[in-house]
């Protein structure tokens, strides 16, 4: 029987066990935390509609932006937080891009946590409340379900789903590292010393991963200075912070907030202070072709190679060899892919051109190149 305790919720109180003095004593002393506190209700959320509850989440960070402050979200750069926080445009993670994904997400989260309470035998149940740290009042944490542990201490579960070709993400007893950052920031908001990850990634209950993580002060006490930081010195000043993400995510977030090309723009003309990086993308670009070009001969010699066998391999697909003791497969397959070619796609828009309006749809890329001319 699943124990998540739902009934009742609006009546129930809530309370954090405090830390050991000694043990607490000891930590403040260690990592300059203190952590004598109570997590304070922010807002109960039981009946708040979508938009108000992410009014309430902009009005400090989340567990879920902890990963893209610490410069490690996969979807989401610190500069694409910012916008939110300020209003000025909303974060759209993968899963939120793809609503199917977010609707399932939501509701199998009760499923998760009925699973895991059956495979661990912990109680586990929701508080419809949104929380914050009575010290750092900026760090706010919606929690899906709490744990009763058997020595009377809560913990935190976090509730995931994913499917199959995303499950190596989980691989080795891991867990994702913006999830990691997630769940170390709601224990630090609710001064709590342990949670579980539980993530369902297939249709019954051995395609499942559960993982256990523990507060590490010295990770918390990085994490509330990035986050103090940014809120204050960005947010609270309304200052852009610098991009330091990976080359796409960044790309991705300029696209984006920049908005769609105009060819009918006029030029821009900058400064002399962008040289050195127009000269250090060209020596990469040549360093490029030069290991292009490498790899293009050996591709030749590699067909050269194999173009005698092909011959003998005629219209058949496979073939094999056999030298002793080893049998060397051969397969030569042909791949297929249907499409529209341009000249077709130009007779649909003339002929057809609801059907044009209706089916074809245009995506922007850029491409950036950098060609030298002499002083006019």
């Amino acid at each position: 029987m699943m124990r998540t305790g739902r009934e009742g919720v609006s009546a129930f109180s809530f309370s954090v066990r405090k830390m050991q003095p000694q043990r607490a004593a000891e930590s403040e002393e260690n990592m300059g935390l203190d952590l004598n506190y109570e997590a304070e209700v922010f807002v109960d959320t039981e009946s708040l509609s979508r938009e108000d509850w992410l009014s309430f989440r902009r009005k400090g960070i989340g567990g879920s932006d902890a990963a893209a402050i610490m410069g490690m979200s996969p979807f989401c750069t610190k500069r694409d937080l910012y916008y939110d926080k300020l209003g000025i445009q909303p974060v759209v993670d993968e899963e939120e891009d793809n609503w199917v994904a977010k609707e399932v997400g939501h509701r199998l989260e009760d499923l998760v946590a009925e699973i895991f309470s059956r495979k661990t035998g912990l109680k586990v149940y929701p508080v419809r409340k949104m929380f914050r740290h009575p010290l750092y009042p900026f760090m706010l944490a919606d929690v899906d379900f709490f744990i009763d542990f058997p020595d009377g201490t809560k913990g935190i579960l976090e509730c995931k789903t994913t499917n199959y070709n995303c499950q190596n993400k989980w691989a080795n007893d891991s867990t994702p590292v913006n999830y990691e950052y997630q769940g170390r920031h709601y224990m630090a908001v609710m001064n709590i010393d342990r949670m579980y990850f539980a993530c369902l990634y297939g249709n019954n209950e051995n395609e499942f991963f559960i993982r256990y993580m523990e507060r590490d002060m010295d990770i918390e006490e990085d994490l509330i200075a990035e986050e103090e930081y940014f809120w204050k010195e960005n947010v609270g000043k309304g200052a852009e912070p610098d991009y330091t993400e990976k080359p796409d995510l960044v790309l991705e977030s300029i696209r984006k907030h920049c908005g769609p090309a105009d060819k009918d723009a006029e030029q821009v003309k900058l400064g002399r202070r962008y040289l050195g990086s127009i000269r250090k993308y060209m020596e990469l670009k040549e360093l490029k072709a030069q290991h292009d070009g490498e790899a293009k001969k050996l591709e030749e010699k590699m067909k050269e190679a194999y173009a005698e066998i092909v011959e003998a391999m005629g219209t058949s697909c496979t073939a094999v060899i056999t030298d002793g003791g080893t049998q060397y497969v051969l397969s030569y397959n042909p791949s297929y892919r249907t499409g529209i070619d341009k000249k077709g796609l130009e007779r649909l828009k003339v002929q057809h051109p609801d059907v044009y309006d209706d089916y074809v749809n245009t995506t922007e890329s850029r491409r950036f190149s950098v060609k030298m001319k002499g002083a006019a």
